[in-house]
Order: C-alpha cells, then sequence, then structure tokens
C-alpha cells in the first residue's frame, strides 16, 4: 500500500495502453492482429514493471530541499530555491509542485527538470506577497522518472515550513546606502542646494584653501596672526516621526499593494534614513486611535524595533479619528519635530474635515502630508477618448486630479508641506522632502 501511495501512472502509459486497446477493436475486424495486440500488451507490462523496479530500486533516489529566507519581503520577488540530489546510477527527469501558501493564490504550480546520473540541480522561482503575515509552506512535492517514462515516483520534503513576511527589507537594503553617499542624484533622490546655516559650532580651525571665507573669525585670526575659520557641522538628532494613517482611505489597492502597505515599505527605508542622517526616527499609526507607537530615537536597536512594529500594523479600516490624533501628538510630543503624515485625501470637502487639526499639529510642528495621485485616473486623462462615456469618464477623472492639485495648494495656504505622488515612486518622494528639509533648514 505505501508503495502505491508514492506511485503515478504518467500520460505516456495510458496513450501506449490506448493504442493497445484500439489495436484490439480492430482486431475484431481482423482476427489475424489479436495475437500481435497481446504480445503488445505484455511487452507494455512487461516495462512498466521495469520502470517501477528501476524507480523503487533505491531506498532514497533523491533529496530535495526547499531554501526559503528567513522572512520575506513584501512587495517584492522574493527567490525561493529548490536543491535535488539524484542519487541514481542514470539520468531522471522530475516534476516539481510546491505547495505554495494559500495567500498567493497559485493553482498551476510546476516545474520540469532534467538532471543527470548521482549529479544536483540548483532550481529557483520568485514569489511577490502583496500582505505581512504568516505565509506557510506545504509539502515539496517532487515526482521522479526514469527514462522509460511510464510511471512516477513521487518523493516528499519540507513539511509545513511557516515563514513571515515583513515589510519591504528588500527596498530597505537598496537604498541603505544613501545615506552615506554624496551623489544620491544616482539613486533618484534630487540634488538640492543647501541654503542658510542649518549648522552647529564645532571647532576654530586653520584656514586651507576651498574653505568659505564668510567663515573666518577675526578675533581668532588676530590672535594667531594666522588666517582661521570656523567649522560647522550639520544639526543632528532631530526628531521625526512617521504618522501612518491605517483608516479606510489607505485601503485603496494598486499593482496589488495596499496604500498602508506602500506607506509601511517607506516608512522602514525613510527610517534606515534617518538613523543613518544621525537624526531620532520614530512612528506611530491611528485611526480610531493611536498604536504602534515608537519614540524617536537613536538607539542601536532602533530598527529592529520600528521593523517589529510595522510588521505587527493590524487595522479594520474603520474611519480615522484626526482629533485623536492631535490630541496624541500634543500629549507625547512635547518638543518641535518633522512629523511625515502618511495618508489620502480624494476631494476637497474630506480635507476640509479634517484642516483644523492639521492646522492644530502644525502650529507646533512641521507637518507634512503624502498622499497619493491616482495612477489608474491618470490613465483615463492620457488616453484618447471615443464614445461619449469616454469622454465623459475622461472629464470626471480630470476632475479628480485637478482637486488633488488644489488640496496641495491649499496645504500650503497653512504652511503646511505636502508630497503628491505616486504609489511606486512614495519612497524617493519622501526620501527627498526629508533631504530638502534638512537642507534648507526649515525645522
Amino acid at each position: 500500500m505505501k508503495l502505491l501511495k508514492k506511485l503515478y501512472i504518467n500520460n505516456f502509459f495510458f496513450y501506449a495502453l490506448i493504442g493497445v486497446g484500439f489495436l484490439y477493436c480492430v482486431a475484431f475486424i481482423f482476427p489475424a492482429l489479436y495475437n500481435a495486440a497481446s504480445y503488445l500488451l505484455l511487452i507494455l507490462l512487461g516495462f512498466l514493471a521495469l520502470d517501477i523496479l528501476i524507480l523503487f530500486s533505491a531506498k532514497h533516489g533523491i533529496e530535495g530541499t526547499r531554501i526559503a529566507p528567513e522572512k520575506l519581503s513584501n512587495g517584492d520577488e522574493n527567490p525561493i530555491g529548490v536543491t535535488i540530489r539524484n542519487y541514481y546510477t542514470f539520468p531522471i527527469g522530475v516534476k516539481i509542485i510546491d505547495e505554495i501558501p494559500e495567500q498567493f493564490q497559485i493553482r498551476n504550480f510546476g516545474i520540469k527538470r532534467r538532471i543527470k546520473a548521482s549529479s544536483q540541480d540548483d532550481i529557483q522561482y520568485y514569489l511577490r506577497p502583496t500582505s505581512r503575515g504568516e505565509y506557510v509552506f506545504g509539502n515539496l512535492n517532487i515526482y521522479v522518472f526514469s527514462p522509460l517514462r511510464l510511471v512516477s515516483r513521487r518523493f516528499t520534503f519540507n513539511k509545513n515550513q511557516m515563514v513571515p513576511t515583513y515589510p519591504s527589507y528588500i527596498q530597505l537594503r537598496k537604498y541603505d546606502l544613501m545615506a552615506f553617499s554624496n551623489n544620491l542624484f544616482q539613486y533618484g533622490v534630487k540634488k538640492i542646494r543647501r541654503i542658510g546655516h542649518t549648522m552647529e559650532f564645532e571647532q576654530i580651525k586653520e584656514y586651507v584653501q576651498g574653505d568659505d571665507i564668510r567663515t573666518l573669525n577675526w578675533k581668532a585670526t588676530a590672535k594667531k596672526n594666522a588666517l582661521m575659520v570656523n567649522q560647522f557641522q550639520d544639526e543632528k538628532s532631530q526628531s521625526i516621526y512617521m504618522a501612518i494613517d491605517k483608516g479606510r482611505v489607505m485601503k485603496m489597492p494598486f499593482n496589488g499593494l495596499s496604500l498602508l502597505d506602500y506607506a509601511i515599505n517607506a516608512t522602514l527605508v525613510l527610517s534606515n534614513v534617518i538613523l543613518k542622517k544621525q537624526d531620532k526616527a520614530g512612528m506611530f499609526t491611528f485611526s480610531k486611535k493611536v498604536e504602534n507607537r515608537v519614540a524617536a530615537e537613536r538607539r542601536s536597536s532602533q530598527m529592529h524595533q520600528i521593523l517589529e512594529n510595522l510588521y505587527n500594523v493590524k487595522t479594520d479600516f474603520f474611519e480615522s479619528d484626526y482629533s485623536r490624533l492631535y490630541v496624541d501628538i500634543k500629549k507625547n510630543i512635547n518638543h518641535r519635530s518633522l512629523i511625515i503624515l502618511y495618508t489620502n485625501f480624494e476631494t476637497l470637502d474630506s480635507l476640509h474635515r479634517q484642516l483644523p487639526y492639521l492646522k492644530g499639529i502644525a502650529k507646533n510642528h512641521l507637518l507634512v502630508v503624502v498622499f497619493f495621485q491616482n495612477t489608474e485616473l491618470n490613465d483615463i486623462i492620457n488616453s484618447k477618448a471615443v464614445t461619449i462615456q469616454e469622454v465623459y469618464d475622461k472629464v470626471i477623472a480630470e476632475k479628480f486630479a485637478f482637486e488633488k492639485r488644489l488640496i496641495v495648494n491649499e496645504l500650503k495656504k497653512y504652511g503646511i508641506h505636502s508630497v503628491l505622488t505616486q504609489p511606486e515612486n512614495l519612497t524617493l518622494d519622501t526620501i527627498n522632502k526629508y533631504l530638502e528639509i534638512k537642507a534648507r533648514g526649515i525645522l
């Protein structure tokens, strides 16, 4: 019984059996063919028995391993490896059917390979998760067939392997060097001219060619009888908070990911850049109440704490309570900070309902509101309208796109900065805004 559970008849055998059956049918008309059909059937059954004997001649014919990362990166293509070691003394064909987590809804997964005798093959495929949480892989099923290809033997490995899906750490690694690079524009970050002095005094040193003559210290020059200049360093340890709206406006999906997950991925990357720039990074989320709070600090464990809190963000997409957000910020953030608010406003009316609270926050802090362009509307606007319905759709789409620009102007009127971005450009646009604020000394 155990053997039968691992044995599968291949299509090739069925085709051959159908051919023999057809020959038996013809034998009713031409009886001389009956003996030939019987001989062919015996030969086919003999080859079948031989194929079974070959496949089960080795107790451990192959060894298979699924190599999954410790955690998956949300919204990215994650490599999953499969290593197969062939212990047979002849080349084999394999079909790999991996039981992929149900979240991917992949029903037709299958990889075919041919592996040489006593050799190893490394296979890789990619999965793109679109939500955080636990992903459970089932069995790694490998079906092996010999050169006869009549039957297959099933081998099963890696039962019930759980892999958590975290915010996009692949994106984090991609931008990790940005904080150290003096050529940030090569990553897509704008080159921003530094304006004014957002500097702290560091020391007085002797003038060398290239120093800014505006920083000459005349008193020190007179004492030393040599040109001396003041040396400054960038202001450090400014507090930056990322506030993520996890209400219903953030449920809208783009390319499989919700706006909430885009904001979570951007927060992780920006937090890393902030800490590398010697500032303090903190975060919190809100809808009906403020949750997942991480105070702005520069501790060595800060990134780990932010990552774990972002992983654990859960929401029922309720209506967000901005009054609760305002009260919480006033109570818990006592010194002037940069607050980057990830949310979404579709109309001016939706902004006006929350504007009193945003103005209240902006009185004590530098507030940047990050919200999203509807890329699907952009596709409608840029397409050619032919029918009356298409003209109507295009006019409505242009109206909504225009309202987004009006929202930017309305926020600017009250001294509130804004970033209107496409979801896929969110990370770069928020980094650009942070670096611009640092360079211009606005905070």
